[in-house]
């Protein structure tokens, strides 16, 4: 793997507010509008940091063209486990943001993360931006509003006027991308654990080893916004049983760590506690690990 891998630092200085990885899978046309909308949106400067896989697609050529992002290119798919610890090595600022190739970032989607970490004071959180999303997907975190599904019915004048009516209140459990997590508690932990690759369940191992760190604040941000197509690339994934991973792994399954111990998607409340675990709670998840040892 690792000698297919090259590394291309195109920054020409270290003075950004965030640092934005994306990994992306041969998936130019999301990843142009992506990055376009992280120059044009952004309030404060923003070194861009592209993750390619394959990128047969000529994802690589496009990149080659231009001088300020940095980007890795690997000849397969490494998934965004290696992709983003791999990513880490070209991380210029403090503070390292997630972001997939199929979303868009809407005006002051940074500012308004900024100015939550001058709030807090210190550095022992993350923080999630809010997803708008097509369709519905029973996930209590997301606003649904339609504004296309495809770079072909892309609504985005319409988005850029409406999506200031759509914030929403901040909510417990910020998780996943687009997450932001200063860089020392990155290194903390590890960064993601490649155990999960290529990268299902992932996300929810990252913000448990947080939690084992000491990490309390896990927060939503109800205000700073991203349009979020959807699993424009995890559909074309084989995927892992991260859900038996985690199990195994934590003892407990993803769905309780996330409902029970960081209340993920309700109205946000302040800093998450060691839960106690109802007895049935405890029971369900002692037998699900025992089954999955089967």
């Amino acid at each position: 793997m690792i000698e297919d891998i090259r590394f291309y630092k195109r920054t020409s200085d270290a003075n950004y507010k965030f640092s934005v990885l994306i990994p992306s899978w041969n998936n130019i046309e999301f990843l142009k509008l992506c990055i376009n909308s992280i120059e044009k949106n952004s309030f404060f400067r923003i070194q861009i940091i592209v993750i390619v896989n394959d990128g047969s697609d000529g994802t690589t050529e496009w990149l080659t063209s231009s001088k300020e992002i940095d980007f890795i290119h690997s000849k397969s798919n490494i998934g965004i486990c290696y992709g983003l610890n791999i990513g880490r090595s070209l991380v210029k600022s403090d503070y390292l943001v997630y972001v997939n190739d199929d979303m868009y970032v809407l005006p002051g989607w940074d500012l308004e993360l900024s100015k939550e970490i001058e709030q807090i004071g210190h550095k022992n959180f993350t923080l999630s931006g809010t997803m708008i999303e097509p369709k519905y997907t029973n996930n209590p975190c997301v606003i649904v509003k339609d504004f296309g599904d495809s770079i072909q019915n892309f609504k985005e004048e319409l988005l850029l006027i409406e999506y200031n009516t759509l914030a929403t209140d901040d909510w417990n459990g910020g998780t996943w991308p687009p997450i932001l997590v200063p860089v020392e508690l990155w290194d903390l932990v590890g960064g993601m654990s490649i155990e999960y690759s290529p990268g299902m369940y992932s996300d929810p191992d990252f913000s448990r080893k947080l939690f084992e760190a000491g990490v309390r604040l896990f927060k939503g941000k109800g205000n700073s916004l991203v349009y979020h197509f959807g699993t424009k690339s995890t559909n074309r994934i084989k995927k892992n049983n991260g859900k038996r991973t985690f199990l195994l792994k934590w003892g407990i399954t993803p769905r309780t760590f996330t409902e029970k111990y960081l209340r993920r998607g309700k109205r946000f409340s302040g800093n998450v506690v060691l839960p106690e675990l109802e007895r049935k709670t405890r029971l369900i998840n002692k037998i699900k690990q025992i089954l999955s040892c089967l």
